[in-house]
């Protein structure tokens, strides 16, 4: 093993490559969720303004990470170096573990949302917190720490595979839905129906449910190491987002000529499985099921891969001890995988214990991982402001336009997903911190700037108030 090799030569992928791991992390769970939970919000009207908002505003977010991959090629792992270069060091560590932890938070999720579902078939794997469904998540859990282990490239070209695998079941969703596609059901789910808040509240509320379904749109950027051509990078980016951001709104809108919008929202989770049930009968939820286990399977791998590159990347440039910048002979970072798995590990154990944990698991993915989108797009619009580079008059109004929009959505998603999911973000993120002083100091370098100082006392702040609110009974998890 060794922890930055002189001469190492990082494998490569290519740029579809790239765009499967930015496919493969944000089609997961969330996708076959969609036409109930949007028809228990809105109709047809208020659900196409809020994938417009939400597709505008991660668009812009999309756009500023191809900006970034070719404006500073020198940074890898995307989300950590971006806020470093940005932000200094601490600010790097926040993001780098923020989103580490957001990744491990998910996983969890995945595991239990897999045993779930199979607990249709298999009674005794419950709703996914039952012994043997623990059991069996642990032995899948550790048989894809060993498929990453064999090598960065091997399991690259796994998830490849695993991102067309999920795809075809939703596009043969979508077709399948247009051809029993019902006019007259469609035009009478066009409004939220009567008795419904007015359209902003509907559009309000189903924005909430788009930000879990977006993140992952940094999945090239976080292994932007292995790409073999930087351009790539910003390439996979866009073109991952479009192709998922399609997905999306395919899945929503042709759900709406199917059933009335009463009946979607009512169906069990996953919802898309009831929809196709009623298009083509009772294999329709048979085939959904599978195709969910495997778009699971394929954005498990994904986080897994993602969040041990960051911290991979976080070790080598000093802002976490040194165990986790070692790979292996096939330059897999055995150090921050075996962490990672570990952790999930301990966390499938807990689901044993805690009857609400995957909720809570959910909404602090979104918040932890909101973090490091919130100061990539805060870099970039430094970046704009102060070093705009060799940029044309009119390509620096659109380069500071874009990094303005990324920076506003990015900060009013934080907002919308709570206080209460911020300040836990914080509970987790601030006494990690030990880590990166430790890192600091093994380098013989000062922990904290002044400005560093006054960041680290904002967050300990936040994270004795939420182990304040915890303790009191205020705030339920």
């Amino acid at each position: 093993m060794t922890s930055a090799p002189q001469g190492h030569r990082a494998t490569t992928v290519s740029a579809l490559t790239l765009a499967g791991f930015v496919v493969g992390s944000m089609v997961g769970a969330g996708v076959f969720s969609l036409p109930g939970r949007f028809a228990a919000e809105t109709g047809v009207t208020g659900a196409l303004i809020a994938w417009g908002i939400a597709g505008g505003g991660m668009l812009t977010l999309a756009l500023v990470f191809q900006h970034l991959a070719l404006r500073r090629p020198d940074l890898d792992a995307g989300v950590y170096s971006y806020a470093r270069a940005g932000f200094g060091h601490y600010a790097g560590f926040f993001s780098a573990f923020g989103y580490w932890a957001s990744a491990c938070a998910g996983n969890v999720f995945y595991w239990v949302f897999i045993m779930s579902t199979l607990g249709a078939v298999f009674p005794g794997l419950g709703a996914g917190d039952t012994l043997l469904a623990v059991a069996v998540s642990s032995a899948g859990l550790w048989l894809f720490y060993a498929l990453v282990r064999s090598g960065a490239r091997e399991a690259a070209a796994v998830n490849r595979i695993v991102s067309v695998a999920k795809v075809l079941p939703i596009v043969v969703f979508v077709f399948l839905c247009l051809f029993a596609f019902d006019p007259q059901v469609f035009a009478g789910n066009l409004t939220g129906g009567a008795g419904a808040p007015v359209l902003y509240e509907q559009v309000r509320a189903t924005l909430l449910v788009t930000v879990f379904a977006f993140i992952g749109v940094e999945g090239a950027s976080a292994y932007s190491r292995h790409a073999r051509r930087r351009s790539d990078v910003g390439r996979a980016t866009v073109l991952g987002f479009l192709s998922v951001l399609a997905i999306f709104l395919s899945v929503t809108i042709v759900s709406y000529g199917i059933l009335p919008r009463e009946e979607i929202a009512a169906l069990r989770q996953p919802s898309m499985a009831g929809v196709l049930e009623a298009v083509v009968g009772g294999w329709g939820a048979v085939f959904i099921g599978a195709a969910l286990v495997i778009a699971v399977l394929g954005a498990y791998l994904s986080w897994t891969l993602m969040a041990a590159e960051v911290l991979l990347v976080a070790a080598r440039a000093g802002d976490l001890p040194q165990v986790f910048a070692r790979t292996n002979a096939k330059d897999v970072p055995v150090g921050a995988l075996t962490l990672s798995t570990a952790l999930v590990q301990v966390l499938l154990v807990v689901v044993l214990f805690a009857a609400d944990a995957f909720d809570v698991a959910l909404n602090l993915t979104s918040a932890l991982a909101l973090i490091p989108y919130f100061l990539t797009a805060g870099f970039a619009l430094k970046l704009a402001l102060t070093d705009p580079g060799q940029q044309s008059p009119a390509r620096r109004a659109v380069t500071l336009a874009v990094a303005v929009l990324a920076t506003a959505y990015t900060g009013f998603l934080l907002y919308a997903a709570g206080a209460e999911y911020t300040l836990l973000s914080l509970l987790i993120i601030v006494p990690a911190t030990v880590l990166y002083a430790a890192a600091r100091r093994a380098r013989g370098e000062r922990v904290f700037t002044r400005g560093e100082w006054a960041l680290f006392a904002v967050a300990a702040a936040g994270a004795i108030a939420a182990a304040t609110l915890i303790a009191t009974g205020v705030l339920v998890i």
